[in-house]
């Protein structure tokens, strides 16, 4: 079952890449707030959605006492993190499906989709090698920002 264990792979990574990162968003809180960084893991943890915690950041950098250049940089940094939300969240809350030897895989959404006279559930999407592509494209783009977040950290004094 190759293809099977490299989807599980990759979207293990891409988990853990995307946590990794999302994390960084403590150091962004603390230094923006002017806090600690226990303060801000209490904060962090208190949102409970990466768009919660992103509009935080995004909010804080927003604040007039935050230089220009700082809040240029953040607010960078979280639109490149949130152009990745979509793909993370598809692969994260959804079905998977391969056929008996693991090659030909699907993905099906556990999202509903209603109207005033019917329901549609589940698109079901191939795992092909365009998809495998996107995520491994989606990772290298998660480390990129990860560093962001590091170099603003040591950039702008943040608590680390």
């Amino acid at each position: 079952m190759p293809r099977f264990k490299d989807v599980l792979l990759l979207v293990g990574q891409l988990n853990y890449t995307w946590t990794n990162t999302e994390s960084l968003l403590i150091h962004m809180i603390a230094g923006l707030a002017g806090t600690d960084k226990e303060t801000a893991i209490v904060i962090f943890l208190t949102l409970n959605t990466p768009r919660a915690r992103m509009d935080l950041v995004e909010r804080l950098a927003k604040l007039s006492k935050t230089p220009q250049a700082c809040r240029a940089d953040v607010l960078d940094a979280t639109r490149r993190l949130g152009e990745q939300v979509k793909l993370r969240n598809k692969y994260n809350h959804c079905i998977y499906s391969f056929d008996a030897d693991g090659e030909t895989g699907l993905t099906q959404s556990m999202r509903i989709f209603e109207s005033r006279d019917a329901v549609k559930y589940g698109k079901v999407e191939a795992l092909d090698d365009v998809e495998l592509a996107r995520i491994q494209d989606c990772i290298k783009t998660l480390i990129a920002i990860n560093r962001t977040f590091w170099q603003i950290t040591d950039r702008y004094g943040f608590p680390k």
